[in-house]
């Protein structure tokens, strides 16, 4: 995890860390994140994050992301209770992309799924090679 874990996201160190300096965020303010399990390299899902998203993972070893759908950060699992700890964050050479190593509990994606990667092309179809390990109804209510 960050040397700054323990720091508030609103720390002057921690907003000036060459962590921070190192992204590239593009013109909306945004960069893409992979989470990938740190144990096994299963690759998770994708998703944004801005500046603050970054400050307040890097703050707290919790990961959060921003929605572009709801234009505000969200903290992952806080619905759902199916929560990334941060391990380590690694910016790309570029510093356009963010790999987050993390340790998923439950599962990834907001399909029930463990990760966001669950269909396959295969001689020319889109194949479903994943089910659900738990119902969205379940990790959501019934109106998601």
């Amino acid at each position: 995890m960050s040397e700054h874990a323990t720091e508030p996201a609103n720390s002057p160190t921690l907003a000036n860390s060459p962590t921070l300096a190192a992204i590239a965020f593009d013109a909306s303010g945004l960069v893409p994140a992979i989470a990938q399990q740190h144990d096994t390299g299963e690759v998770l899902m994708m998703a944004w994050m801005n500046r603050e998203a970054v400050q307040e993972t890097l703050a707290t070893g919790k990961v959060c992301y921003f929605s572009r759908s709801r234009s505000r950060l969200w903290r992952k699992g806080e619905t759902s209770g199916q929560t990334q700890r941060l391990v380590e964050l690694r910016v790309d050479c570029d510093g356009d992309t963010l790999l987050l190593l993390v340790d998923q509990t439950g599962v990834a994606c907001h399909t029930g799924r463990r990760n966001c990667f669950f269909r396959a092309a295969r001689d020319g179809a889109l194949v479903e090679i994943a089910a659900p390990e738990i119902a969205p109804e379940t990790l959501y209510g019934a109106h998601s």
